[in-house]
Parts: structure tokens; sequence; C-alpha cells
């Protein structure tokens, strides 16, 4: 049998409870290691650090940083030219532009041997563009070695058109607009906090912001071209991203039908929620590491369907880095066996809920 040996580089808001995840269910994912990378040896990190490695991770530092690390009571397993040298599948979770960084540094050295490579959202370039349960398919055994797992609210409109408007044919969308309304910092971070709302420029001449640019692109693996707008503004919250659509449809529907496909989707959950704290604090007390694992989270009230059923609009919250974890492991897993990974997902079904 061939080696399943995992490394997570970086320990941020992603870093950390995917690290967490596979340690956890490195049984059930069937895998021999899990070491993770982490960068500076920060005293104020430690007790999180020990954790995963009460969880089975190993620490994995540079060798240059080895005494600070041990200065501050932290003992690491290996040095990171030798986690490398183990990796079989690396899990990039740096800061923006990090990734592209060490793909050129590193990964292209390592890809003879490695079976691949994933990297998140702000990658852009890193590799085939990926939302698990949306274009699964278009991964290619073999030939994919560098997934790029898009951002938490593409992972939220990628969903929204797919179970909304694309199960009624590949040609059903008219149109896509939809405004990102992002929380201003993680509730686990302690700056870049804005005190008042901020708008984002329309960088992109088509499609806005890079949300429907990354949705465009990433539907385009499955053949499709969509015409999707977007905007963003940032909120002075910390709690969740929320997301209004507006989809119009060129085959009528009902708001019955928009249920029952909401329902049977298990990467969706709805709510009667109407406040992003309420659905946060769910999360927080079900939640796997206090995530809601679900690709989106839709309010059912603010669901309005014109009279001729072709126009559909309603606000969604986006589990911020939830949804990008479930698409990292499986990521992760299809690089190791294309042939097993979704059974191994299962062991997270517990994590997902159909209603909030």
């Amino acid at each position: 049998m061939t080696d399943r040996n995992i490394l997570v580089v970086g320990t941020g808001t992603i870093g950390e409870p995917l690290i967490g995840i596979f340690a956890e269910f490195a049984d059930d994912f069937d895998l021999d290691g899990v070491v993770f990378h982490k960068n500076s040896p920060r005293i104020e990190d430690r007790p999180r650090i020990q954790r995963l490695m009460e969880r089975g991770a190993r620490l994995a530092v540079d060798e240059a940083k080895l005494k600070d690390f041990e200065k501050i009571g932290l003992k690491p397993s290996l040095m990171m030219s030798e986690a490398f040298e183990q990796a079989d599948v690396v899990v990039d979770c740096t800061p923006k532009g990090c990734g592209l960084a060490n793909k050129e540094k590193f990964y292209k050295t390592m890809d003879k041997r490695a079976r691949g490579f994933v990297a998140q959202g702000s990658e852009v370039g890193f590799g085939k563009m990926f939302v698990h349960g949306i274009n699964d398919e278009a991964l290619v055994p073999g030939q994919d070695k560098y997934i790029h797992v898009v951002s938490c609210n593409t992972h939220n409109l990628c969903v929204l058109l797919q179970t909304l408007v694309l199960s009624d044919g590949p040609d059903n969308l008219v149109d896509g607009q939809f405004v990102c309304m992002r929380r201003s910092s993680d509730v686990g971070q302690s700056d870049e906090f804005d005190p008042a709302p901020v708008v984002n420029r329309h960088k992109e001449n088509i499609f806005g912001t890079h949300h429907a640019v990354d949705a465009a692109h990433l539907f385009e693996t499955l053949g499709l071209k969509l015409k999707l707008f977007s905007s963003a503004v940032v909120l002075n919250t910390q709690y969740m991203h929320t997301l209004w659509f507006h989809l119009q449809l060129k085959r009528s529907t009902t708001l019955d039908k928009i249920h029952t496909s909401l329902e049977q989707n298990p990467f969706i959950a709805v709510t009667q929620k109407m406040s992003a704290n309420v659905i946060f604090a769910y999360g927080r007390d079900y939640g796997y590491y206090g995530r809601i694992l679900n690709n989106t989270v839709i309010s059912l009230p603010t669901l309005h369907l014109s009279a001729d059923g072709k126009e559909l609009h309603g606000f969604c919250f986006t589990p911020q880095d939830g949804n990008s974890l479930i698409s990292s492991v499986a990521a992760a897993l299809w690089l190791l066996d294309p042939s097993e990974y979704t059974e191994q997902l299962q062991a997270l079904t517990p994590y997902f809920f159909s209603e909030i």
C-alpha cells in the first residue's frame, strides 16, 4: 500500500481546523501521518499548537527557527525539509500570495514524487478551481496535481447556481447578480477590523468582483459559460458573510420546487432565522471547531419569486472557512485516491446541517 501522508502549511483560520480534522479523522481517512508547518515561534500561539500536537499532528519548523520554538516549550517532530520529503499531499493555507510563491519555490520540485498540492481562495492560478459537490467530475486523475479551492463566498455562489438554476438545465440562467456583504475579520483575529462599511471596486470589466469571476471560471471546468456579476462590501461585524442574490431564469419555477431543491442538497442548510449572529452561534455550539461545514445557509423567509416564476431574490449566509475546509479535505483525499474519497468523507456527515 502506498503512503498517505498529509502536510498542512499554515495554522491560521483555515489551517488550524484543517489540521484538527485530518488528525482527528486520520483513521476514517486512512492516513499514515499528519504534519503541519508553523512559521513564527510566538509564545501566544503555544496553547493551540500544543492542542494540535495532542490530537496526533506533528509539528514541522524551519531548521533556522528550531531553537526559537524550543525556547517557548514546543518540540518539533521534524524539520520542514523532512516534511516536504515525506509529504504525499500538501495543503497550503498560508496568507494571500504565499501559496503561489511556495508552488514556484517548493512544490514544483516535489511534484514528481508527491501526489498533489492544494491551495486556498486567494491563490488564483495555482491550479484547477474546485468546490466539492460542484465540479468533482472535472478533476482528472493523474493530470490535476494542483487544485485551487476557491473562496468561501464563491462556494456560496456556486451552490446557489447549481441548485436553484442549473438543476433545470445548463442553459437556464439568464443572469445572476450577487452582493457579497463580507464580515470584516474573523473572531479569532485581533487586527484588520473595519469600523464602518467599506465598499469594493468593480475591478473586473464583465464580472465586477473576483467572486463572480471565480464562479464563472469554476463552471467553465464543466463546459458552462454563465452570465454573472458580483459586488462586495465589508461590514463592521465579525460574525458571518451575508450574500444577496438575484437570479433570472429562462424557465419558470415555484417556491415549493425551490424549497424541495434546497432541502435535498446536503451542502445547503436552510433556516427561518434572519440574523447572522444567531446562525453563527449555532455553528459555535454544534459545528466542528465551531464551524458550519455547509456551503451556504439560506434564509427561507427572504426568498421572493416573481409572478412569472423567473426571477428569484433572497439572502443567505456564508459559513466562512467552513465550506472551504470541506473542499480542502475532499481535494486532499481525492489526490490520495479518487476512488475512495467520497466514502471517506462520510465521516464528516454529522457536521452538515439540514436546518439551522
